[in-house]
């Protein structure tokens, strides 16, 4: 599917411009088709080449793909550089933002998708590392019905946002979509017993939830450039499978009203 790339500045409520860099599919000869949208959140270096490269697969798989520069409030919508100065400079962000500012981003985002008269109004959510916690702070809209996490960071150890101490997980039962957790065995960021409780978490709310955790993935190894030796394709096509089926059938499908019918499985081998 052919793509189109643009982009659209917003007026934040801090006085500050973020620009949402837009991957937009277009089928020629039909003007008036509509697809879902899916905000997709990056990593703490904005929107980098990886991060649009990404959003472009998946908008040319049909969807409308909007990524925010979510650190406007510090810096212009360039990407950070993937050395020792970008790095610091975005762990400081991501802990010196209000978490109140990345939720306004994120109706934002969502508002611009809802308003463009190709959306179909089903808006999905995506994000990497810090992105992956944020997109999963996104399902806190009831307009998302479906997000995918990679190697979400800092839910565990509630440390996004100005003064460490965000709700994240508190918040998990406002969560009305379906959500896919991914992390890599070998993360360091995320280790076992914070996934555990991320995971438990996610049961006790009985929250509709695929975990997966992949025996030899790192950290950020769906990120194709500046990985640190850490990219691994194969286990990224086997994720992006997962991520098109769960934005395929919550996204593109009309479901109707529920039947009001309690799920019964049989106990057959």
């Amino acid at each position: 599917m052919l793509i189109k790339e643009s982009y659209h500045d917003v007026e934040t409520s801090y006085g500050t411009t973020m620009r949402i860099f837009v991957y937009h599919p277009t089928i020629p000869n039909y003007p008036n088709v509509k697809f879902p949208g899916v905000v997709v959140h990056s990593e703490i270096y904005q929107v980098t080449g990886p991060v649009s490269r990404f959003a472009k697969d998946i908008a040319g798989q049909g969807f409308i793909v909007a990524c925010p520069s979510i650190f406007h409030n510090f810096e212009s919508h360039e990407p950070l550089a993937y050395d020792v100065e970008g790095t610091d400079k975005g762990n400081k962000y991501k802990i010196t933002k209000e978490l109140k500012s990345f939720d306004e981003d994120n109706k934002l985002t969502i508002d611009y998708l809802c308003s463009l008269p190709t959306c179909n109004g089903s808006i999905g959510s995506l994000g990497m590392c810090l992105g992956g916690h944020v997109a999963l702070r996104t399902s806190f809209d009831k307009r998302v019905k479906a997000a995918v996490c990679f190697f979400a960071t800092d839910i565990h150890n509630h440390a996004l946002g100005l003064g460490q101490n965000d709700d994240t997980l508190q918040r998990i039962k406002e969560i009305k979509g379906e959500i896919i957790m991914i992390f890599g065995c070998k993360d360091n960021h995320v280790p076992p017993e914070g996934r555990d409780l991320i995971r438990g978490t996610f049961r006790e709310n009985n929250i509709d939830m695929t975990f997966i955790e992949i025996n030899d993935a790192q950290h950020a190894f769906i990120r194709d450039e500046l990985s640190k030796g850490r990219y691994d394709p194969a286990t990224t096509k086997n994720c992006m499978e997962f991520l098109f089926e769960l934005f395929n059938r919550k996204l593109k499908l009309e479901y109707g009203d529920h039947d009001g019918q309690k799920e019964v499985i049989e106990n057959v081998c």
